[in-house]
Formats: structure tokens, C-alpha cells, sequence
């Protein structure tokens, strides 16, 4: 029945429609609204609306926000800020999401289905309402607080004793909540990665007189690389990018590069200048994920060669 029913759409030409729908979708979503956002980056500010306008007075091609980006300090700390805040989250969301992931792969099913029934439970809450809870626990008359200005007296020198730690708009504010909303998105690309492995191979090495720890460096390891670098791409993208987190919990005075995006749409009006930085913010974030996929392509053809 399935073959036939496949014959009939291959006959109808619908097997083509289908085909193309994922790219249809992606011209409509990514490509149009790239190209948009691509044209208003090379057009000049303007005080009519929109806020912008090509030729007349105006040169058709403005590269200005394009070269502000290497000259103005603002840009330049908002992309290393950004970057460096998103590479600790993902870091930390490694360190703490691997164990996890691979303690998911060791329990039995039925306890296996509660657990990840728990990594995805905070989804089932507003992303709002998680910020704003961990504002709270932030606070300075806050146990969450008062536990770590505890810890922080015990372990620091008695000159440096404080009665509260200043938590709120920090970038350590901006990591810890961003672990915190992301490290789903690292566990479970690593889940699906460590459940396929071979449980016999870690045996076998394990015979051969390999310790445990050295099992895990040679033989569960290398092959968890791709879900590594799948919930890194995860948890890395969308937090480079981040606009809410940063806005409520971290420092003004040394924003991420979303909110920079964010003000300079609203507050100054200058859509050119935060088209140039969202252009540069998107192919900082897709030209290493395109070159890691062709590299990996090649290698995957190159093993499926020998």
C-alpha cells in the first residue's frame, strides 16, 4: 500500500512539492527576510519613515554602519561581550550537561523517561517567568544570595567579607541564567548521541585492561564529538544573540550585542546601523557552522570511501 501510494504522488508530481516545501520555507523565512534586512544595512538613516531611503541625496550603497562596526568601541565590546558570555555559557552547559546525558543512556527506561520528562519540564514554563524567578533569587535578601555570600566569606580572606554579594547586572548574572534556559539544548543533542553508541565497545576495552576514565577518553568520548558540537552549535547561537537575558539581568553599561541591535531599532531609530550589526552578528554565527559542515561532509566521505 505504501509503495503504491508512493508511485501515485511520483506520478502526480507531488513528490517534487514535497521535496520542496523545506526550501520554500526556508526562502520565505531565512533567505527573504535576509535579504531585507541585507538591503537596509547598505541604505542611509533618514528622518522620514521608514528611517531610510536610497539615491537622491542619498548614495544607493552605504557601507558607513559596516565600517562603524571596526571603529566604534560600542560594537566592538558588544561582539567580544557577547561572544565571550555565549562561549562560557556553552562551556559550562557542556560540563554540566554531559554527565547528565550520559547518566540518561546508563538508568532504565522507566527511569529514563521520567528524567528527560524533567530536562524538558522547564519548557512547559513562560521563559519570562524563569527570568524573572531567577531576579529574585538574585536579590540581595535572597537565600539564593545569602547562600553564596556565605560560601564566598568562608573561602575568601576575612578583609574581603561581605553581607551580600552584587549579583544582579552582571555578565556573571547574564551566564548563569543563560546556562540555566540553554543547558536542555545541550543535553539533549548529547542524549541522542551517547544512546546510539555501542555499549560492548566500552566492555571490550575494559577487558583489554583499560581503566575506566581511560575508556571514556578513547572510546565514549570521540564518538559523542558530533552531539558535542551539536548542542554547542545549540546552546552557542541563540545565546550570542540574546536579547531578554541581558536586558533584565545584566549590565548596562556593558550590553550584549542583541540589546545593542534592539536600541538601535528602537531608541535611535537607526535601521541601517542595526541591519549593518545584524548582518554581521548572522554571518558570524553561519559561516563557521557552514565550513564545520562541509569539513564534516568530507570527512563522513571520506570514511564512507575506505
Amino acid at each position: 500500500m505504501g509503495a503504491r501510494l508512493a508511485a501515485w504522488f511520483h506520478r502526480k508530481g507531488w513528490s517534487d512539492l514535497i521535496i520542496g516545501l523545506p526550501y520554500l520555507w526556508l526562502l520565505l523565512f531565512f533567505l527573504l527576510p535576509f535579504l531585507i534586512v541585507l538591503a537596509m544595512s547598505v541604505a542611509t538613516r533618514t528622518p522620514t519613515a521608514p528611517p531610510f531611503g536610497y539615491g537622491g541625496d542619498n548614495p544607493v550603497v552605504n557601507l558607513a554602519g559596516y565600517a562603524r562596526l571596526f571603529t566604534d568601541d560600542l560594537y566592538l565590546r558588544a561582539f567580544l561581550t557577547s561572544l565571550g558570555n555565549a562561549a562560557v555559557a556553552t562551556v559550562l552547559c557542556l560540563l554540566i550537561g554531559y554527565p547528565m546525558a550520559l547518566g540518561l543512556t546508563r538508568v532504565s527506561k522507566g527511569w529514563r523517561n521520567i528524567l528527560l520528562m524533567l530536562v524538558i519540564l522547564p519548557f512547559w514554563t513562560s521563559f519570562l517567568l524563569r527570568v524573572y524567578a531567577w531576579m529574585g533569587m538574585m536579590g540581595k535578601n535572597s537565600w539564593f544570595n545569602r547562600l553564596l555570600t556565605d560560601a564566598w566569606n568562608w573561602l575568601t580572606p576575612e578583609g574581603w567579607a561581605v553581607t551580600s554579594l552584587p549579583l544582579m547586572h552582571s555578565n556573571f548574572a547574564v551566564v548563569l541564567v543563560m546556562v540555566y534556559t540553554y543547558l536542555p539544548f545541550m543535553i539533549l543533542p548529547l542524549y541522542a548521541s551517547l544512546e546510539r553508541l555501542d555499549p560492548a565497545l566500552d566492555e571490550a576495552a575494559m577487558d583489554l585492561g583499560t581503566r575506566p576514565f581511560g575508556v571514556f577518553l578513547d572510546v565514549t568520548l570521540p564518538q559523542s564529538i558530533p552531539g558535542i558540537v551539536a548542542g554547542g552549535l545549540l546552546v552557542f547561537i541563540p545565546a550570542a544573540g540574546e536579547l531578554v537575558i541581558p536586558t533584565l539581568v545584566g549590565d548596562a553599561g556593558s550590553p550584549m550585542i542583541g540589546r545593542v541591535i534592539s536600541d538601535e531599532f528602537t531608541s535611535a531609530r537607526d535601521w541601517p546601523m542595526a541591519s549593518s550589526v545584524a548582518v554581521a552578528l548572522l554571518l558570524l554565527m553561519v559561516i563557521p557552522t557552514m565550513l564545520y559542515s562541509r569539513y564534516q561532509a568530507k570527512s563522513d566521505g571520506a570514511e564512507a570511501g575506505k
